[in-house]
């Protein structure tokens, strides 16, 4: 049975390297987040780069979320590329895509959550 109010939780912090969110223990590099849960971004599971950045591969689980609005952080400098045929793969599954500089994101994340909005997002805390 598929809990209808799980909530996607809030970042409680953000720094250089580092991310909390809220209810978990542990701290992550880059994370992934969705309503009900999170987990660490690994790229080596994908063979992310900043270039050319983004795959679908890493969106796939949390727009299997049941999300209607996905957020990406792209570092604290940008240098995260987020390629076209990702923008593409996303709006394809019906999830409206911001795609924002990591603490903007985050900042964005966490006020659509806070209003109760089916919000994932995936966050790189480095440059």
């Amino acid at each position: 049975q598929v809990q209808q109010n799980m909530s996607s939780p809030e970042i409680s912090s953000l720094s250089w390297g580092h991310m909390k969110v809220k209810g978990c223990s542990s701290s992550y590099k880059d994370c992934k987040v969705w309503p009900g849960g999170s987990r660490a971004w690994d790229w080596r599971e994908t063979g992310t780069d900043h270039h050319p950045g983004v795959q679908p591969a890493d969106l796939e689980e949390v727009l299997k979320k049941g999300i209607d609005l996905l957020v990406i952080g792209r570092g604290m400098s940008e240098a995260l590329q987020v390629p076209s045929t990702t923008m593409d793969f996303v709006r394809q599954k019906g999830v409206n895509v911001k795609v924002l500089q990591t603490e903007k994101a985050v900042a964005e994340y966490n006020k659509l959550a806070g209003q109760g909005a089916k919000v994932g997002g995936v966050f790189h805390s480095t440059c």
